[in-house]
């Protein structure tokens, strides 16, 4: 019996921190929204459209929504079992969204290590951009989850060698490009992990990669072609870019660093800036990171190239004013950056604990401007689901002119500032910063004792 319970205690122990973090935010997310505006609306009536015609017709037969099938068909198969409403709806893209957090947390620890895992997930789950998204009822969180998921098991096929797990992540491709085109964003991160293990067999690369899009090339084919009847070509008419921005409009080409500041916070921004600076002051002891810091910085910098081009330099509208949807696969690398302080700062201690009194002091200080950082940024957010939580009306800004301009959602149910949801809101911030300090209670407890030897 005794034995038994050991084992719990330390199974517990190992899984308390992620459990505790999942927990919290998912009852951060559920105190606040459901979330609503035009764009949920009408997704709400093509999941509707799937129950009532067999497709994701919006308002009669024939009107299609502009957006591939499955996320609909997800959401449809999840109605038939539970019933047709727009909350439970929304109940199911917050558990997906858990499940973004889950898998953010599996490729921090794959790619730096679990206490980067860890704190990724804890700041991803708990950004405004997140929360906002994770409880309305749009595609772009199933978009999220099915690009991590293939992201995640590419990275294991690239590292096994495995053709077999390469293809399961190829097949999990088309889901998620199938769902939403974005989800070739995440093709970035997946490629340059590629490149970085040198394939040496030019061959064998091209066999690879022509198979890896086969399921998609498949799927593709099937619904355009086959079984919706639109033609291929339907795929390529997106309405995003029949919408040119008003008379009067002038868009920045810093729009969606304006955006940023709103969705992730300049807190959580400058630990991801400082957390890359350190790794190129410092690449001599922390190179093995820093390709993962550069992997993550391209994804970042492509995904918000792009959206700048599109709505600054070719002046199309949604891309302008819906920056919270086209650069939301960028979200996981910002935290995978801004986490990997954690491990820099542990990988530092290693390389310089032998190296005498001022190296240690130089540590010391690195150390404390990234855990303040960090710690803000964590703060920060909480203060902010804390207060938008109570307002019926949430803007996420790409301009300050007048009023702001950007992308917003409507809150029918604000909570009250005493009410109980409130409470569940806090106790869902106790659960992460209780996860967040189990699994570093041994970490600091090592570098105190670390740092009184020298």
């Amino acid at each position: 019996m005794k034995r038994i319970k050991d084992s719990f205690v330390a199974l517990l122990s190992e899984h308390y921190p992620l459990l505790s973090i999942l927990v919290g935010v998912g009852l951060v997310s559920s105190s606040m929204g459901p979330y609503q505006n035009v764009d949920t609306q009408l997704e709400y009536s093509a999941a509707s459209g799937v129950l009532k015609w067999g497709m994701p017709y919006m308002k009669y037969v024939g009107d299609w929504i502009n957006q591939p099938p499955v996320g609909f068909y997800t959401e449809a198969l999840f109605f038939k079992g539970f019933g047709l409403s727009f909350n439970k709806g929304v109940a199911l893209i917050t558990f997906i969204g858990l499940g973004c957090t889950f898998l953010v947390y599996k490729i921090g620890k794959v790619v730096y290590g679990k206490p980067t895992g860890l704190l990724a997930a804890a700041l991803f789950g708990l950004t405004p951009w997140e929360l906002a998204l994770s409880r309305s009822f749009l595609i772009d969180v199933q978009c999220l989850f099915f690009s991590l998921l293939f992201l995640f098991v590419g990275i294991h096929a690239i590292r096994k060698n495995s053709f077999r797990l390469f293809m399961v992540s190829g097949t999990i491709f088309a889901f998620a490009f199938l769902t939403k085109f974005y989800a070739v964003y995440a093709l970035i991160p997946l490629g340059l992990f590629y490149i970085y293990y040198r394939p040496k067999n030019l061959k064998r690369t091209f066999a690879w990669v022509g198979a890896y899009f086969v399921p998609l090339l498949i799927f593709f084919f099937l619904w355009y072609q086959v079984i919706s009847g639109q033609g291929l070509l339907a795929a390529f008419k997106n309405t995003d870019f029949n919408y040119h921005n008003s008379a009067g409009v002038v868009p920045s080409y810093f729009f969606v660093g304006n955006f940023l500041l709103n969705g992730l916070g300049g807190w959580l921004l400058a630990a991801a800036a400082v957390s890359l600076l350190i790794g190129f002051m410092f690449r001599k002891f922390l190179s093995k990171i820093l390709i993962f810091d550069l992997i993550c910085l391209a994804t970042i910098v492509i995904v918000g190239s792009v959206d700048t081009v599109l709505g600054a330099g070719l002046n199309f509208s949604p891309p302008y004013l819906s920056a919270i949807k086209y650069d939301y696969e960028a979200l996981p690398f910002f935290c995978l950056l801004a986490a990997s302080l954690v491990d820099k700062c542990v990988s530092f201690f290693n390389s310089l604990k032998s190296k005498g009194r001022m190296s240690m002091l130089l540590f010391l200080s690195v150390s404390l401007v990234g855990l303040v950082l960090l710690a803000a940024a964590i703060l920060l957010n909480m203060n902010w689901a804390h207060h938008f939580s109570t307002w019926p009306f949430l803007l996420f800004k790409v301009a300050n002119t007048g009023y702001g301009i950007g992308y917003s959602f409507v809150n029918p149910a604000p909570i009250g500032k005493y009410s109980s949801m409130m409470g569940v809101q806090y106790l869902g911030f106790a659960f992460v910063l209780s996860g967040l300090m189990w699994a570093s209670r041994n970490k600091l407890g090592w570098v105190r004792k670390q740092v009184h030897h020298e």
